[in-house]
């Protein structure tokens, strides 16, 4: 039995460090289910992280690698439209989020602003904690705003190291109530496979539809980094000149940007030329605040929430200033796209001189689980 899902995570506020904007006041673990129903597919992810003292390298993978995830559906399409890719994120099994919450927090709810997930991950820190798994899913459960399109991909994701079956909340019944509402539960044990199994952590996944899955979380994150890299960063440069930021989010969210780039940057060569292939992706939208994809996405944005330079245009002369910024974006879009692919070239055939090593890393295994699961859901590639 297989159901179409994006993956959901837990709970709960946090009233001790580490502080996030997002965190919020917890919540009673019953279903949250938008009553609308997208006319875009949409693939929701919510990953749930082991944030306890020993997965610093786990944290560090997936910070490197979330532009690699998002990048792999940048080409699906369901039915011949592009999905509406939202992820969210939680951490779980750290000391600094009060027991009462079953040490789990909600950082990021289902977003679209990709660039949100990023700092938060850039946020995170690990202390000792207690890993409930199946509190974590609950919360999940109850706190995300899942899709009620039976045909959207749903999918949990949560990575650890401890025994699955800690805690006060029982997993067995989290992971049914995940798959009763469509919600297909995967886990990525980072140990081995043998202990995964022991530790129920295969057994989760089964009972949710979904698969099973162990990495290295101390892997170093393979780079590559390549001829176009150069080229890329300076069309990135150019590609933020075209977002104009509107209403009382955009100063904060063009900070966001900044800062998610110079952490990019901060990784390697590699891991900029990932996150700006995202960027010029269908996947990178930013309607809240951009005035160009709020355009695009049929948003009417008022006067008055624009900057002075468009506030003081008429009508005629705002609208030419936006398309002209439109196509602008689109252009370095579409050279990013070309410098990306021949840069994937390269790195196929630099990746292949390389020594084998067949252990996953926290990227290879969420790309390769959840782009199989789409794939049975009818998304092509």
């Amino acid at each position: 039995m297989f159901r179409k899902t994006l993956f959901a995570a837990c709970v709960a506020a946090l009233t001790a460090a580490p502080c996030f904007a997002e965190a919020d006041q917890p919540v009673d673990p019953k279903a949250v289910i938008s009553s609308k129903i997208s006319a875009e597919p949409k693939i929701q992810i919510a990953i749930l992280l082991d944030t306890s003292g020993s997965m610093d390298g786990l944290i560090n993978q997936t910070r490197e690698q979330l532009w690699r995830i998002v990048n792999t559906f940048a080409t699906a399409k369901k039915d011949g439209k592009r999905p509406r890719l939202e992820l969210a994120l939680y951490q779980y099994g750290n000391d600094s989020i009060p027991a009462a919450q079953h040490h789990v927090q909600r950082i990021v709810p289902l977003t679209t602003d990709l660039d949100k997930v990023s700092e938060a991950l850039f946020k995170l820190s690990t202390n000792g904690g207690n890993e409930y798994c199946g509190a974590a899913i609950s919360h999940a459960l109850g706190e995300l705003e899942w899709s009620p399109n039976p045909k959207d991909l749903k999918l949990v994701y949560i990575a650890g190291n401890e025994p699955f079956t800690q805690g006060p909340v029982a997993f067995r019944d989290s992971v049914k109530s995940a798959i009763n509402r469509g919600i297909v539960v995967n886990t990525i044990h980072a140990g081995t496979q043998e202990q995964g199994i022991s530790d129920s952590w295969s057994e989760a996944a089964k009972l949710a539809d979904g698969n099973f899955l162990f990495i290295d979380s101390n892997r170093a994150v393979a780079r590559v980094d390549a001829p176009q890299d150069v080229e890329i960063a300076k069309l990135n440069e150019s590609l933020n000149k075209t977002y104009i930021a509107y209403g009382g989010k955009g100063k904060e969210a063009v900070a966001r940007q900044e800062a998610q780039d110079k952490n990019a940057s901060g990784l390697s060569a590699s891991s900029m030329s990932t996150r700006a292939t995202a960027k010029a992706s269908p996947m990178y939208r930013n309607g809240d605040w951009d005035i160009v994809d709020a355009k695009k996405e049929g948003k009417k944005v008022a006067a008055e929430e624009m900057p002075a330079e468009l506030r003081n245009l008429n009508d005629k002369d705002r609208d030419a200033f936006i398309a002209k910024k439109a196509e602008e974006r689109a252009t370095l879009q579409k050279q990013i796209g070309a410098l990306a692919a021949e840069r994937e070239q390269y790195v196929q055939s630099e990746m292949k001189k390389r020594a084998k090593d067949t252990t996953k890393s926290m990227d290879d295994a969420l790309i390769e689980s959840a782009k199989s699961q789409a794939q049975k859901a009818d998304y092509a590639f």
